[in-house]
């Protein structure tokens, strides 16, 4: 059994696992908070440079976007595997000596725990496995990024650059609270909507005004129209700011609006018509300007990629364990390399839930299963597909 080594090492592992957990839930890490995140690297370096590996930083802009260590550097057989997850999370600075890491029974708590720390501890030790055990034949890397949380504005260009190179990636965000590995997700695109008017004295002078807020006010009511749930595609305005004072006619206002769509024929309607919506003057005299924030391509299922789920299920199972497929709402940098024509597989890291929350966790008797799935898997891989 190709990978049998690798997998008989990370066997012993499960305590060093949590270690290693609780050392990287331990540091604040929020997306626009880089030396956390840049922490959090440091951590994952000397890990690796316990086991001889050499780890490389990628810095887009000044900015440290990601970490890669790849074992078997030009292997010969097929193109490389890629492993896969974002070292930042959505929690501010200070979270973590609120709520620090901790284990109840069998799970482990804590910022982060499950999207994704624990799938980045677990991809970690995946790479270790394989270099503990001399597996020579494919090339495999893992790339750690710091800003997916925020639809991976610096890091994607690494991203691309790895995949492009891919035959195959494993994207170790959390397995779902069911149990099951995401084949699917949505694509979004995180929009911000600016609308200048003019200021004037609500009193005295109120039909000099041109109220900003009226104008966007009126734009959200005709973009809460396009959502359609049974299409898969949903528009929200999140958050909305604008105003000088209670009495003075508002000479700007700005929404923040979050887009959610299944492919990119959908991606490319929507947006069509929400430009519209921002053309359009409901009050003469605003002006109005959409801008893209940060974006997520769709994780469109292929048929090879339903291949890749099979093998890693069908993997699963023979080791005594269950999975199933799903398709998830949310976003993911899988939406990234499958667009690219990278073989992806998402949802690979241990099981968790209540992602985003204070009550997040993740289950701690997965992270061994899991991680031998995806061993076995990548042995597997090129004969198999």
């Amino acid at each position: 059994m190709q990978n049998s080594k690798a997998v008989e090492w990370i066997d012993s592992q499960q305590t060093a696992m949590l270690s290693l957990l609780e050392e990287l839930v331990g540091i604040d890490s929020h997306s626009y908070y880089k030396e956390g995140v840049s922490q959090v690297f440091r951590k994952l370096e000397s890990f690796f440079k316990t086991f001889g590996l050499k780890t490389e930083s990628h810095f887009v802009q000044g900015v440290e976007a990601a970490l890669s260590v790849t074992i078997n550097a030009g292997a010969s057989l097929g193109r490389p595997v890629l492993l896969m997850g974002h070292c930042d999370t959505v929690f501010p600075r200070g979270e973590v000596a609120k709520r620090p890491f901790r284990i109840e029974g069998n799970r482990a708590y804590g910022p982060g725990v499950a999207d994704m720390k624990a799938g980045v501890v677990m991809n970690a030790f995946i790479i270790a496995a394989l270099a503990q055990s001399g597996h020579t034949t494919t090339e495999v890397s893992a790339l750690f990024t710091c800003d997916e949380e925020i639809g991976s504005p610096l890091s994607k260009e690494v991203i691309e650059a790895f995949a492009r190179k891919a035959a195959f990636v494993f994207n170790g965000e959390p397995g779902r609270p069911s149990g099951n590995v995401v084949t699917g997700r949505k694509g979004g695109i995180f929009l911000e909507m600016d609308v200048q008017g003019k200021a004037a004295h609500s009193g005295a002078n109120f039909s000099e005004g041109i109220n900003a807020i009226s104008e966007i006010a009126n734009k959200i009511v005709e973009l809460d129209k396009l959502t359609d749930i049974d299409e898969g595609l949903t528009v929200s305005v999140g958050l909305i700011s604008g105003g000088q004072s209670v009495n003075t006619s508002a000479p700007s206002a700005k929404a923040a609006i979050d887009v959610r769509v299944k492919d990119l024929a959908q991606r490319e309607h929507v947006m069509s018509r929400i430009q519209c919506i921002c053309n359009k003057n409901f009050i003469t005299g605003t002006l109005s300007k959409l801008s893209v924030m940060g974006e997520f391509k769709p994780f469109v299922p292929t048929a090879a990629s339903q291949k890749l789920f099979e093998l890693y299920r069908d993997t699963l199972k023979d080791i005594g364990h269950r999975t199933d497929q799903e398709f998830s709402g949310g976003c993911a940098d899988s939406g990234v390399t499958s667009s690219l024509g990278a073989i992806t597989l998402c949802g690979t890291g241990p099981v968790g839930g209540k992602f985003h929350t204070q009550d997040e966790y993740t289950e701690i008797d997965s992270f061994l299963p899991r991680a031998k799935a995806v061993l076995l898997t990548i042995g597997k891989v090129h004969a198999a597909l």
